[in-house]
């Protein structure tokens, strides 16, 4: 008798859950996701109006775009395997920096150490931050307030080359200046 007494309730549970399946489906549906009018800018890519540069492709003096741009690689240096000595080439693009530096006094700069792939996290951090240290130091002497400039040492975190061979080391062993507002 109770297979008889309950006949309506379930039917009526069936067809309730057929409705909220059908709805929610069709609420999903509902949410189709249209193409922007305008893309994203690629990752890295600058995201305000100021990125640097006038609308014809060159640099605002004073910007990192400038820097970058009248230093045509020399915002890099690059240093042998477990060395953090600057030899007569690093000199020259450290040169090239501080004149940068001099002609905009307000502008401060960050010089940031790097290493190869090889040797513990802790080694080259250690290894990153000497890098750094040594290029910041050339600077200083050359001229340079010392309050303009800092040095962060991010080790192995951030190779530009991938690979493990010399060809990728020699380009990971590197201290960069970046310029910052």
């Amino acid at each position: 008798m109770s297979d008889i007494a309950h006949p309506a309730p379930v039917k009526l549970g069936i067809k309730m859950g057929t409705m909220l399946l059908l709805s929610g489906a069709l609420a999903i549906s509902g949410c189709k996701s249209k193409p922007p009018k305008e893309l994203p800018p690629e990752p890295g890519a600058a995201t305000s109006t100021d990125n640097g540069q006038y609308g014809n492709g060159v640099a605002t003096p004073g910007s990192q775009a400038d820097f970058v741009q009248i230093m045509q690689g020399a915002d890099t240096i690059y240093f042998d395997t477990d060395r953090s000595d600057i030899d007569s080439a690093d000199q020259a693009a450290l040169a090239k920096q501080a004149q940068w530096l001099a002609r905009y006094p307000n502008k401060r700069a960050t010089v940031e150490g790097h290493a190869d792939e090889r040797g513990t996290r802790e080694y080259n951090i250690a290894l990153g931050e000497r890098r750094a240290s040594a290029a910041r130091n050339y600077l200083v002497s050359l001229g340079v307030d010392a309050s303009r400039l800092s040095t962060l040492s991010y080790g192995k975190e951030r190779p530009v080359a991938l690979g493990s061979d010399e060809q990728a080391w020699a380009q990971n062993r590197r201290a960069v200046t970046v310029t910052i507002d």
